[in-house]
């Protein structure tokens, strides 16, 4: 269960950050945020995407030392 939360995060970091952030700039610039539940929603979904890149992070350095020892060898 562990490994698919880990797997939907960094899918919904991967493919839904670009919409999340201009949505939100886009909301940020027409709006005034008077509405605490806009204001946990829009932290709540940057706090996911930033969760998705650095479990991503950590996954692609860890490849990349596995991949980097055995070239020592």
């Amino acid at each position: 269960m562990i490994k698919f939360l880990k797997y939907l995060v960094v899918w919904v970091s991967q493919n839904l950050s670009i919409p999340f952030w201009v949505v939100g700039h886009v909301h940020l610039t027409m709006n005034i945020y008077e509405d605490i539940y806009e204001i946990i929603t829009s932290f709540g979904l940057n706090i996911v995407v930033a969760a998705g890149f650095l479990i991503e992070y950590f996954e692609h350095k860890k490849k990349k030392d596995e991949v980097d020892r055995k070239g020592e060898s």
